[in-house]
């Protein structure tokens, strides 16, 4: 299995739009962050997230197609990429599968109306909506679906063998702890130095990733207060940024 950052920012992107701040303005490529998503590679491809910078993060990859999404709230930045699957659609004649909670599907349907007219229309991705309601079978993987709360939305993480994708928490209950031990690689929010009512705090999530006890742990969702190296020099070995483009490669 490979994982492939496609995209470690938070909702406005890095650099952002006006802004000439350290970070912003960076040479450092580690510092030009899309919106969170990641790609998943077995024997088939799957994303979580489509993110507003789907179709770029695509591109960049040279993905050929995506079997599937998986779906952790209905937040723009994670939904708004959705219409460009139909190329996907296009090339492989085949139906997309979308994964997700109740919740989230019913602001699918709202967001998207147009895909679900239930009439033909050209041009448009045609695409499955499948309510997650316990683990996610695809292919030769088993998502595990971990409710965390993101101030007080219900998001939902991903676990697949010994690593897990946790995006947008400021809050991980008792049970959903006990689903992310035992962990090789955890992916955690960790949006800035100072606390924020709806993600963790770099020192937050560091201390999660350490109560947790995975053998790394990587954050995303950082926004322009953090450069690379300097978060990086910031938290315990054990816990670094990820970066666009990253690859973990795993059994």
């Amino acid at each position: 299995m490979r994982v492939i950052f496609l995209g470690t920012g938070t909702s406005r992107g890095i650099p952002t739009v006006g802004c000439d701040c350290k970070v912003c303005s960076s040479p450092n490529p580690k510092n030009k962050r899309l919106r969170s998503s990641i790609l998943i590679e077995s024997e088939v491809n799957i994303v979580i997230d489509t993110s507003v910078d789907f179709r770029t993060q695509m591109l960049q990859h040279n993905v050929k197609h995506v079997d599937a999404v998986l779906y952790t709230h209905a937040h723009v930045d994670h939904i708004l990429g959705l219409d460009d699957i139909y190329p996907f659609n296009l090339w492989s004649r085949k139906t997309t599968r979308l994964y997700a909670s109740p919740a989230t599907l019913k602001e699918l349907k709202i967001t998207f109306r147009h895909l679900f007219k239930g009439e033909f229309q050209s041009g448009v991705p045609c695409v499955e909506l499948i309510p997650i309601e316990g683990n996610v079978r695809i292919a030769d993987l088993e998502f595990e679906p971990v409710e965390v709360l993101h101030g007080d939305l219900p998001v939902l993480g991903f676990r697949v063998g010994r690593f897990a994708y946790v995006t947008d928490v400021s809050f991980i209950p008792e049970k959903s702890l006990g689903q992310l031990e035992g962990l090789d690689y955890l992916v955690l929010d960790g949006l800035r130095y100072e606390s924020h009512p709806k993600h963790f705090s770099l020192s937050e999530a560091a201390e999660m990733a350490q109560k947790l006890g995975a053998k790394q742990t990587f954050l995303i969702h950082m926004n322009h207060d953090v450069d690379h190296d300097e978060g990086n020099a910031f938290l315990p070995e054990s816990v670094r940024l990820a970066y666009d483009g990253q690859i973990l490669e795993m059994d």
